[in-house]
């Protein structure tokens, strides 16, 4: 009898799990067909419909384990795959930082070797795919840069974020994500020179061509260049913030997500969180630039952009929720100073660039056109038309005072 209720129940499941998964097919099917166009038309505009329901469901599904109990959350994962839901070791990347070891007969460089795994070709071809998103190339040093200090102070947290000096500032931000960076860029300046004139791919004669236009369509249709300006205006000035802040929230719920679920590094699930936030970052990037640079024309944020927003503060809320004790580890004494220092730096500088600074110019511009005045004046008595001039005056006066 117990045999044939556990046999009972894994066909009830299976059948639940066949019944989700074909809801979030059929969601997908309106969604590709009737869900709102965003800014991107190559390959095809489904293409991009089909992300925007995919982020409706993925959002979905994190809500839901956001509401289950820390153990069933767990539990549930092992549905998706039967090998999750088990406690895993985190790896530390510190320890022995010497990139000689004479210790070492066999094999002086194994500590060169020991960190180049998997992760390499990662944070290269991940900052070259930001680099596409972003278009600026200080945004993408200051969000590396930022991380790396991130990592520093977080290590304490997870023993994953602790690695070596050389690890921190050569490997990942001069080679890995320096690299990155500067192919993105190639890239991109090859976009923005190419010419974008299409043409219908039946009425390229030849094969070649053909071929070609087929490769050029998954190019963009035309090229707009980023220009963020962030010191242009607070407008701008918080919203450059605001994006980078959502950046690094994002970089952290990648750590924080697989150790409070226990997910390894190498499983296919996170590999696909970082495909999925490819695809629907670049869309979102673009919305909140047309909104920033154009609010006249697009008076809202778009809906990517939302979502993307929502998805990284519900994961956030997850790891809040299932682990705060890491979370509220409190940081070292002198980590705590370095922050404190450098936001207010910042905010220092934000009170001077948009309101001290201001006031101070228009304080000299009044002064300026008040000692132009008093020249002009004193001139016009040096040559002897002081009293036309001061009639003049006074007509011009009681035209005003009329006039209001």
């Amino acid at each position: 009898f117990i045999w044939k209720m556990k046999q009972f129940k894994q066909f009830a499941l299976f059948l639940t799990f066949r019944g989700i998964v074909a809801s979030i097919l059929v969601f997908l099917c309106f969604g590709v067909t009737q869900a709102k166009d965003g800014p991107f038309s190559r390959p095809h505009p489904a293409y991009w419909r089909f992300w925007l329901c995919v982020s409706v469901v993925y959002e979905l599904f994190l809500i839901f384990i956001l509401f289950q109990t820390v153990q069933d959350g767990r539990k549930f994962m092992k549905y998706i795959d039967p090998h999750l839901g088990v406690p895993l070791p985190e790896r530390d990347y510190g320890g022995n930082c010497l990139i000689y070891d004479p210790g070492n007969e066999t094999d002086p460089f194994h500590n060169i070797w020991d960190k180049l795994d998997g992760f390499v070709p990662a944070h290269f071809f991940g900052w070259y795919l930001k680099t596409l998103m972003i278009r600026d190339w200080w945004m993408c040093m200051i969000i590396s840069v930022m991380f790396e200090f991130l990592e520093y102070s977080l290590e304490h947290q997870l023993p994953n974020f602790s690695e070596c000096w050389w690890d921190h500032w050569i490997m990942d931000v001069i080679l890995c994500n320096g690299l990155g960076i500067y192919c993105g860029m190639k890239t991109l300046s090859w976009l923005s020179l190419k010419t974008y004139k299409w043409q219908g791919l039946w009425n390229i004669p030849t094969y070649k061509g053909k071929m070609k236009r087929i490769v050029f369509q998954f190019t963009p249709y035309s090229w707009v260049k980023f220009e963020w300006k962030p010191a242009s205006s607070l407008r701008r000035w918080l919203a450059v913030c605001g994006i980078i802040f959502v950046f690094l929230l994002a970089e952290l719920n990648t750590f924080y997500l697989k150790f409070v679920l226990w997910m390894p590094p190498e499983h296919y699930l996170v590999l696909l969180r970082l495909v999925f936030f490819v695809n629907v970052g670049g869309v979102a990037m673009r919305e909140i630039y047309d909104f920033m640079d154009d609010p006249k024309f697009h008076k809202k944020l778009g809906q990517q952009a939302w979502l993307v927003a929502a998805i990284t503060a519900t994961e956030f809320l997850i790891v809040v929720k299932y682990d705060p004790y890491t979370l509220t580890l409190s940081l070292p004494f002198y980590i705590t100073q370095c922050w404190i220092l450098g936001i207010i730096l910042v905010l220092t500088w934000t009170a001077w660039r948009f309101f001290i600074r201001d006031i101070t110019l228009r304080y000299k511009e009044i002064r300026r056109q008040k000692q132009e005045h008093r020249h002009e004046k004193e001139k016009c008595l040096s040559n002897g038309d002081g009293h036309s001039a001061m009639l003049d005056e006074h007509s011009g006066n009681k035209l005003k005072e009329r006039k209001l």
